[in-house]
């Protein structure tokens, strides 16, 4: 199969090869005059062009070799202009419209304004408008007379008005995410041939016609709106709406005010796999005509006001056991009554998040959830569920998540909970759990937020909690917790956040505080140890005010005593840790947590990488970039900026990291990368110079890390930069070769942190622009500010897996399924990104290009024109390397050279599978590649 593949795209590309290259014509015709006229009253409307994509648009190149123009080949008249994210300002002339011949035309992602231009809408050949994500505005112009439009997109602007008059032939329509008013006509359902329609985020007003049962091809009837823009739909979804409709796979009306039951019709739409109706007002029972849709993967019926009585009501969840693909649902905040039914449990072992929170639920603890193997999210907040924790629920390993507040749940907390290794959230408060706090919760090493308030534990705060690298939120409120407050609570580095209150816990008094320097705001106290200004160090907090008079700090605002979000903010409760009576000792616990917290982060400097790091100054930084000079700028992240700069007198070239401490979450990036740098040694990995923790010539926290400097700068530069060849600008040339070899040195760099390091490194966010390259064309993983890492002595097992925090964690386009709505990044998480970045380095497309729309990615993309059509979607300069093989090179060799192309591409699939448990692991990545470049055949 795969060599009969081989062979067919072989003679597809020697008929490539066959084809006499065209001259155009120096002295064009009337119409040709016509076209190049016109393309340049559009380029004089563009008033930015920061990329010089129009660089090439002069009287010295023929038109049709203007960058972003194709012509015809015999007539050189205009067919295609796709001008995409290239960051242009300005307006659309109208003068487009004189060009007859265009059946493509593309201006997504750039900064066009104005109105569209109603010219536009006299192309008669025009087949796919792509004008999405600009600021344009003003009514959309009818488009009936473009009788050959299939694809219209005009998403993310700020267009008004209504529905413009549509040809019969459209298949897409996507105008989601503009301020579009009225009523969604009637007539719109005489375009029978539609299959996507996308209206969401915007102020439409009224129903969904009756006459959408004219539309037996649309697949996606998306409506559904945000909290910028609530839709007006109201009164019920029409009764027909799945008979009339058997191809609907997609249907999101969240967010809107229908009311009613669910429309039983919908069991005919038997493709349904998305269901998004949450936020609405629908009554009545589920219905059990659910489970027949057997490819439902998302089930979301959430803030409704539906019902469940008695057994007979919740049958839905029997069938919901047909659902084999099912890995979302959610029916949280609705009537829900009684106990949950056993047939939980056959739910689909796919099933990953599950929400029953804030309905009316009784009884134990839901037996049936001892089956879901995969769950990640878990909530049952806001019941009345009662009796103890099961033990078994330690089993549940993947669990990320998992909310049991508001209920009456009781008994101890099981230490089994420390089972979860993955767990990253858990919220039990407004229980009534007894006995101690577990010591094991210090086993949960990716737990970032924890709540026990208002729950009658009792014993002391065990210390093995502060011992979790990513803890910065506790709260430990309203119980009976007693004794010391443990040390160790200083080694909570990220900790941001920890309610003590209505305890019992006491601490000695310190005879020095050394605050100074911190983001703390607020007022200063007047008793305990601030009342001796000589053992108070609080220089460099700007929002600091009130306090004795000798600190020369200005006066604060009166606070109401009822403001209690306001109080949150003072010092006394920063840390807030007040006791039930003794102020002076609630102060003073406050400021060790703060003192504690400030000594152990000073620790995490230049030392803690080895005495072998030079130690560099911020001084020495400064100076080496010219005092951060934006001219020595070369990039910027969420958390950081990089500068060049050249250290030891100039000696050395290095790539400078500072990081944004203002930023939320750059304190805890530094932190992560540091604690990864230390770890972590191999030739695929940027080299680290040394680090610099210090204080700016400001007295501000500065922090930096210091890289040897990658001459060929990153992956994604090198994949869509240009470069100028007299007056034309053309994409940088990256051979076969040269690419195969990025994908090997990436796949060894991911095989080393995943299963080479005595335990897991997870890296979380890879992409090209974290893929750096040196002088030789190596290529180097960097960037581990969001980097996580577990010992284990099974690191090297193919299935192991480990979780960072429950935040969305990396790069739109490279985050894996499982991890887009904020769930956690697994080394599973990591080979998908590497799967989408090796389709990217050989398709030479961004997974975020506008074409991806409507349910397509890029993975798909690949799916559906492999192997036979791939020719047709690989970067043309590998057809022009074929192409250009010396006659010498055999009919063997090139045959070689394909099958090794459609092997890497075939490898990004088996990368990028949906489900975590079916993709590859990075050893048999890396092994696949290297025996994929061994082979890869190279003339002499």
């Amino acid at each position: 199969m795969k060599a009969a593949a081989t062979r067919r795209l072989l003679l597809v590309l020697m008929a490539f090869s066959l084809v006499h290259p065209v001259t155009c014509t120096t002295t064009p015709g009337h119409e040709n005059q016509t076209d190049q006229l016109s393309l340049l009253e559009f380029k004089k409307a563009i008033s930015l062009d920061p990329q010089q994509a129009l660089a090439s648009w002069n009287d010295s190149n023929h038109f049709c070799n203007w960058q972003g123009v194709t012509c015809r080949t015999r007539s050189n008249r205009v067919t295609n202009l796709d001008l995409g994210n290239r960051g242009l300002v300005g307006q659309i002339s109208p003068s487009l419209g004189n060009l007859t011949f265009l059946k493509h035309l593309s201006l997504v992602t750039n900064r066009f304004s104005g109105q569209i231009p109603a010219s536009l809408g006299q192309l008669h050949r025009l087949q796919t408008l792509y004008l999405s994500n600009n600021t344009l505005h003003g009514v959309i112009p009818t488009f009936g007379n473009c009788s050959r439009l299939q694809k219209l997109w005009l998403n993310g602007n700020n267009l008004v008005g209504g529905f413009p008059a549509l040809p019969l032939g459209l298949k897409q329509l996507e105008i989601r995410s503009n301020n579009l008013s009225g009523t969604i006509p009637s007539s719109l359902a005489n375009i029978t041939t539609l299959q996507v329609l996308d209206v969401s985020f915007n102020k439409i007003a009224g129903n969904i016609p009756d006459e959408f049962a004219k539309l037996p091809e649309l697949q996606y009837l998306l409506a559904d709106s945000n909290h910028l823009a609530v839709n007006h739909f109201s009164s019920e979804v029409p009764p027909g709406l799945g008979t009339f409709l058997p191809n609907l796979q997609f249907l999101a009306i969240a967010s809107n005010f229908f009311h009613g039951y669910i429309p039983s019709s919908l069991a005919n739409a038997s493709d349904l796999r998305f269901i998004e109706i949450a936020d609405n007002s629908f009554t009545g029972v589920v219905p059990r005509y659910i489970g027949k849709h057997h490819k439902l993967y998302w089930l979301n019926l959430g803030y409704n006001k539906l019902e469940a009585h008695n057994k007979q009501d919740w049958e839905f969840v029997y069938s919901l056991g047909n659902c084999s693909k099912l890995r979302l649902l959610s029916v949280e905040s609705n009537q829900l009554q009684g106990n949950v039914p056993t047939s939980l449990g056959n739910l689909s072992v796919e099933l990953q998040t599950l929400f029953l929170g804030y309905n009316q639920l009784s009884g134990g603890f839901p037996s049936g959830i001892a089956n879901l193997h995969n769950l990640m999210g878990l909530e049952l907040d806001g019941n009345q569920l009662t009796g103890q924790i099961p033990e078994w629920l330690g089993a549940l390993k993947s669990l990320q998540a998992m909310s049991l507040a508001n209920n009456s749940f009781s008994g101890f907390i099981p230490s089994s909970l420390s089972n979860l290794s993955q767990l990253s959230e858990l919220f039990l408060q407004s229980n009534k759990f007894e006995g101690h706090l577990p010591a094991s919760i210090g086993n949960l090493q990716n737990l970032w937020k924890c709540s026990f308030s208002n729950n009658l534990l009792h014993g002391g705060v065990p210390k093995e909690m502060f011992g979790i690298p990513t803890i910065f939120y506790i709260d430990l409120s309203v119980n009976h917790l007693h004794g010391q407050l443990p040390y160790e609570v200083g080694n909570a580095k990220a900790l941001t956040y920890f309610d003590l209150s209505s305890n019992m816990l006491f601490r000695d008094i310190p005879t020095t505080i050394d605050l100074s320097f911190n983001n703390i705001s607020g007022e200063v106290p007047m008793k305990g140890i601030f009342s001796n200004v000589t053992a108070v160090r609080i220089d460099g907090n700007q929002g600091l005010c009130g306090g004795p008079l000798e600190l020369h700090l200005l006066a604060c605002h009166v606070t109401p005593i009822n403001s209690s979000k306001q109080r949150r903010h003072s010092i006394v409760q920063k840390v807030v840790i007040p006791l039930s009576s003794i102020l002076l000792v609630a102060i003073v616990i406050t400021v060790m947590l703060v003192w504690r917290g400030k000594q152990k982060r000073n620790l995490l400097s230049l030392p803690s990488f080895g005495s072998k790091f030079p130690k560099v100054s911020y001084n020495d930084l400064a100076r080496a970039t010219c005092g951060f000079s934006a001219s020595n700028l070369i990039g910027k992240g969420r958390y950081s900026s990089v500068y060049k700069g050249e250290l030891f007198q100039g000696r050395t070239l290095v790539a400078i990291k500072v990081f944004r401490l203002e930023t939320r979450g750059a304190q805890q990036s530094f932190i992560a990368e540091c604690n990864a740098l230390r770890k972590v040694r191999h030739r695929n990995l940027v080299p680290i110079v040394t680090a610099c923790s210090s204080i700016d010539s400001s007295g501000n926290d500065f922090k930096a890390l210091v890289y040897e400097f990658m001459a060929q700068g990153d992956l994604h530069a090198l994949l869509y930069s240009t470069k100028c060849d007299g007056n034309t600008s053309t994409q940088i040339n990256v051979t076969m070769a040269q690419r195969l070899s990025i994908a090997v040195d990436v796949a060894d760099a991911l095989e080393y942190l995943h299963h080479g390091n005595q335990g897991t490194f997870v890296h979380c966010d890879l992409k090209p622009s974290n893929i750096l390259l040196d002088d030789n064309m190596t290529a180097h993983v960097g960037d581990f500010g969001l980097a996580r890492f577990k010992f284990d002595s099974a690191a090297s097992s193919c299935t192991h897996s480990i979780s960072t925090s429950g935040a969305i964690m990396g790069t739109i386009g490279y985050i894996a399924p499982e991890c887009a709505t904020g769930g956690a990044v697994s080394s599973a998480g990591d080979v998908y990104s590497f799967g989408i970045v090796l389709l990217e380095i050989f398709l030479r497309r961004r997974p975020t290009d506008d074409m991806f729309n409507g349910g397509m990615n890029i993975t798909k993309f690949v799916e559906m024109n492999f192997p036979d059509m791939i020719a047709q979607i690989i970067d043309p300069q590998l057809l022009e390397e074929q192409q250009d093989l010396s006659q010498e090179t055999s009919f063997a060799m090139k045959k070689k050279s394909l099958e090794c192309l459609l092997s890497v591409l075939n490898i990004g699939l088996l990368c990028t599978k949906a489900s975590p448990n079916e993709r590859i692991c990075m050893q048999e990545v890396a092994a696949r590649l290297h025996e994929i470049k061994k082979a890869f055949p190279r003339e002499n």
